[in-house]
Formats: structure tokens, sequence, C-alpha cells
């Protein structure tokens, strides 16, 4: 039995997927070069320190760690700059709706994040009460496939993996939810996120009733 939500927040409630390419892209034309929408997918579910060095490697980049934080510090003040105007008009279709018969319904909702700003997306998209607890960036040390995010919402839900599903769009979060022992709903092209339990284009339509029968 499904007690427990566990969502993804990039490309599941909100599309901030695309001032990442920008802010990461601006960084790489630093280094003369530009990254591809296909190399940018790879970044889905990473952590910040683990893509700058995934784009410091396209660019056939040596730097030194100590300039990697400042690097990576001016990447996120690019991106913090791009959503300074996130409003409730970005948030992806079906989301809020989902997340308001979660609450009404009293079943536990976490976020499951490598987002370091997604406190600040998720008020400045007005959803942040919607939430029972977040966990992101700030409290995991361990990327995607790496399950520690979602097992970590879990816990702090007081609940088994076994009872919770997860949302996601990006490979490596469904490979995460399926090694955390959780259900995994992927979100976006079914030729993608094959390895998801179940895959539906987007959370529009989407209510208590249709998951649990999607998991049957």
């Amino acid at each position: 039995m499904i007690n427990g939500y566990i969502f993804d927040l990039d490309g599941v409630i909100v599309d901030t997927a695309k001032y990442h390419y920008e802010a990461w892209n601006r960084l790489a034309q630093k280094f003369g070069f530009s990254i591809s929408l296909e190399e940018n997918e790879n970044l889905k579910g990473v952590s910040r320190m683990e893509s700058l060095d995934y784009i410091l490697s396209l660019g056939k980049q040596e730097i030194a760690a100590t300039e990697k934080i400042k690097l990576a510090e001016l990447k996120n003040q690019w991106y913090v700059e791009l959503i300074s105007d996130l409003n409730k008009t970005e948030i992806l279709p079906g989301a809020e709706e989902l997340l308001l018969e979660l609450k009404a319904n009293n079943i536990k909702v976490s976020l499951g994040s490598a987002s370091k700003n997604s406190e600040r997306i998720l008020k400045g998209l007005n959803l942040i009460h919607l939430f029972d607890e977040i966990v992101d960036g700030n409290k995991t040390t361990k990327s995607k496939p790496h399950p520690q995010v979602f097992l970590m919402g879990a816990e702090a839900l007081g609940l088994p993996p076994e009872q919770c599903v997860v949302f996601e769009d990006s490979v490596k979060g469904v490979q995460a939810a399926n090694i955390g022992g959780f259900a995994s709903i992927g979100v976006g092209v079914e030729t993608v996120l094959h390895e998801a339990d179940v895959v539906i284009p987007s959370l529009a339509g989407l209510t208590i009733s249709k998951v649990n029968a999607l998991l049957r």
C-alpha cells in the first residue's frame, strides 16, 4: 500500500532544467565551448560538483579544486538570478492538483531532489506548504543513482521504502528509486525511462486512485 509520495523537483513539479542548462552553458562558454541539449540530459539528478566535473571533462579542462568551488558558486549565482521571478505559471501540468489532493487526504509527501535551491523554488511557486519534508542537495552526500535522497525522504516521513512511490524524470533518478526498493513512476518518455515501474507523460490528470491503479 502506498502511504507516501516522493517527488523529484526539476522536470516533475517545475521545469527549471532550462535554467540550469542556460547557466551551465554560460559557464562552458567561458572556456570556449558549448553544451548540447543531449549532453545536458546527463546532468539530470546529478549534484552541482559532479555536473561541473562532467562539463569540464567535455571541454577537456583541468581546474584546481579551489577554482572549481568558485565556478560552481558562479553557476549557481547565474541560476538563482534566472529563477528569481519564478511564479505559479511555471508549475508543470497536474503537479499542484495532485499535491492538493494528497494534502486533503493526509498522505505524506516529501521532496527528493539534488537541487540546493529547492526551498527557494517551492516558495516561489507557492507550493512549499504542500510538502511534509524537504530532502535535497543541502542534506545529501551522494548523488543519484544512489538512493540516499529517497531513503532519507522515506525515513523523514516515517515510512519504509515499499510504502512510498517516487516520481522521477531522469534515468538516474528512476534507477535510484528502484535500487532503494521504491515503486517508481517515470515522468517523461517511455523509451528513456523504461526502467521505471510505470511511465507517464506528465502529472496532468493524475489522482491518488489512478496512481494506485497504475501500481497494482
